[in-house]
């Protein structure tokens, strides 16, 4: 796994709970944190940051992944705004992974094993979201789904019908948008 998945789970817990607790997870997980973004690091130490972070917390693994998924997005926003310029919507957004943002991860941080990604619009309006990746981190892309539509200022309804962990060969999300804005101001 590329370090700036590391990076960002650093600013992440340090920005919401200080870089104490950073320190204290790193100790639980045995782990030393010296991660650099282009640096290749073993799948296993963001496992085992989750497993103490859910121990910490007393929250599941799943629930940390979301977390930091919904955390790390403001994080992508201001170090690679390029991403997001020209979207206006979560979806937009969202539909350029495979094509923009991956290849362009890819070229920063060489050696990177991005997740892939498939989109079909339903006719009623759903976006229906393919996930296949054997690292099987749904629950980090499900959270990263959650930040985008917080940055797009829209409300997300998320179903998970299918899912590698529950046998299934990729993980399925049925999303729904519809609009924070205040309706009727000026």
């Amino acid at each position: 796994m590329k370090g700036i998945i590391f990076n960002l789970l650093e600013e992440a817990v340090t920005r919401d709970f200080g870089a104490n607790t950073w320190d204290e997870l790193l100790k639980a997980a045995g782990l030393d944190g010296v991660y650099t973004s282009l640096g290749n690091y073993a799948d296993e130490d963001v496992y085992k940051l989750v497993a103490a972070a859910s121990t910490a917390l007393s929250i599941s693994p799943a629930a940390v992944l979301q977390w930091f998924g919904r955390g790390a997005i403001p994080v992508f926003v201001e170090r690679y705004p390029a991403f997001f310029v020209g979207h206006t919507t979560t979806t937009s957004f969202l539909v350029t992974l495979d094509n923009l943002v991956h290849p362009e991860v890819n070229k920063l941080y060489p050696a990177a094993d991005t997740p892939h990604f498939e989109f079909v619009r339903e006719d009623d309006g759903t976006l229906k979201v393919s996930y296949y990746s054997h690292r099987k981190l749904c629950a980090l892309a499900e959270g990263f789904m959650q930040g985008a539509a917080a940055h797009y200022n829209e409300h997300m309804h998320l179903e998970h019908p299918e899912c590698m962990h529950r046998g299934a060969p990729k993980c399925v999300f049925n999303l729904k948008f519809s609009s924070n804005a205040i309706q009727g101001s000026p």
